[in-house]
């Protein structure tokens, strides 16, 4: 079945994590993304490891992570050679994502402008880490710290006066993996438009803008009250009990979004009484008195193991969850009648673990087309289907390290 976007090409400039997770979702849509590295070394993720794959690539699990459905082509565009072939692959490209610094490509003729006046419908994506306007343009953008600028690492973590309190990063790159997600968003936009206008676009994305974005209802409780949110650890700002609790064994998640749910809650922990309790009979009173809510849920749920609590906490309707960790999750019955873990054969026929995508559409789902690709292995291939280039010149352009 084809995918939505087979009829895309995406000319893939960026590298590391939010580019290039933009490009693999646009890929598992279908579209063919040409991934542009540099010859030699690459994507600078194939050597973050170990873990590395063990079929003489030495690509790290973290290439392999964010760059499925892809073919690689290796070009220098810092020579006139290579920069004349990245032209010529925009002529005819839907969309290009790079995630250089502010100016960088214009330095080899390579910006917006330049190649908006070759290819007057292309869809021109710039993901940076501040944008390409205001006070801090300039700077380089990492995860890291995008998550501290941009206010997550000051509401994750314990709260202050407990164990292990002070600010925490998320354990996953969120503001690149967030930012990567919105780049697709704002391509596929820029690609129903231009059915409209006939023309492409630019699109200026920048990780503190996504960050601060993603705060979501943490932003509003700040907009709205004036106050400036804490760290709940694992429990929630404006809804109790939604937090870990402990069983006799070990920790639970049980997530209460409602009064009703709340009932059903006190109901298996045999103390329909709390559900009355003006101290918690609903959730604005629970926010208040949360430190008395947590000692009886602590005092009740300790008498039975967490296996048993889960069972009847799913059968009373009130949701809850085991503490996975990594092998639980793909293990998980779920997660495998789902289908989130595959393998994709590279070239030579090994098999290489990945993620599915978790887009499901009847017509044109979305699927891992290709492995993740070695450095350089459809260069030739690429030069030959796109440009027309022979044996003898691609040749050339490998003696003078260009492909």
């Amino acid at each position: 079945m084809a995918g939505a976007l087979d009829h895309i090409r995406v000319l893939d400039l960026s590298r590391v994590l939010a580019g290039p997770w933009a490009s693999q979702v646009l890929a598992d849509l279908g579209a063919d993304v040409v991934k542009v590295e540099r010859p030699g070394t690459g994507d600078d993720t194939r050597h973050w490891g170990p873990p590395t794959l063990s079929d003489g690539s030495g690509d790290a699990a973290y290439f392999l992570s964010a760059n499925r459905g892809k073919r690689s082509l290796t070009v220098d565009y810092a020579t006139p050679e290579g920069q004349q072939i990245v032209r010529r692959l925009a002529r005819d490209s839907d969309v290009l994502l790079e995630n250089h610094k502010v100016g960088d490509l214009a330095h080899y003729g390579l910006g917006y402008s330049d190649l908006q006046a070759i290819n007057p419908a292309l869809i021109y994506c710039s993901i940076t880490g501040f944008g390409q306007t205001g006070p801090y343009a300039q700077r380089a953008g990492y995860d890291f710290a995008i998550q501290a600028l941009g206010g997550l690492m000051s509401v994750t973590g314990e709260r202050d006066g407990r164990p292990g309190a002070g600010p925490q990063k998320v354990g996953v790159a969120v503001a690149d993996v967030m930012a990567g997600l919105y780049a697709a968003i704002a391509v596929l936009g820029a690609l129903v438009q231009r059915h409209t206008t006939g023309r492409g676009a630019y699109v200026d994305l920048a990780l503190l803008d996504v960050q601060v974005a993603t705060l979501a209802n943490v932003a509003l409780n700040y907009l709205v009250s004036g106050e400036v949110p804490a760290r709940w650890g694992n429990a929630h700002a404006n809804i109790a009990p939604y937090q870990v609790v402990p069983t006799a064994d070990r920790p639970i998640v049980v997530a209460v979004g409602n009064d009703g749910q709340f009932a059903k809650l006190c109901d298996v922990l045999g103390a329909a009484a709390l559900a009355s309790d003006e101290r918690f009979r609903t959730n604005a009173v629970r926010v208040q008195h949360r430190d008395a809510l947590d000692a009886e849920l602590e005092r009740l749920l300790r008498a039975r193991p967490a296996a048993s609590w889960l069972v009847a906490l799913e059968t009373a309707g009130v949701p809850a969850a085991p503490i996975n960790d990594v092998a639980q999750v793909f293990d998980d019955p779920q997660v495998r009648h789902r289908g989130l873990r595959i393998d994709a054969a590279r070239t030579g026929g090994e098999r290489v673990p990945l993620v599915a995508s978790p887009l499901r559409l009847s017509d044109g789902p979305a699927r891992a087309r290709l492995a993740p690709p070695r450095l350089g292995e459809h260069t030739d291939e690429i030069l030959r289907e796109r440009l027309g280039m022979t044996a003898a010149e691609i040749a050339v352009l490998r003696k003078n390290n260009v492909v």
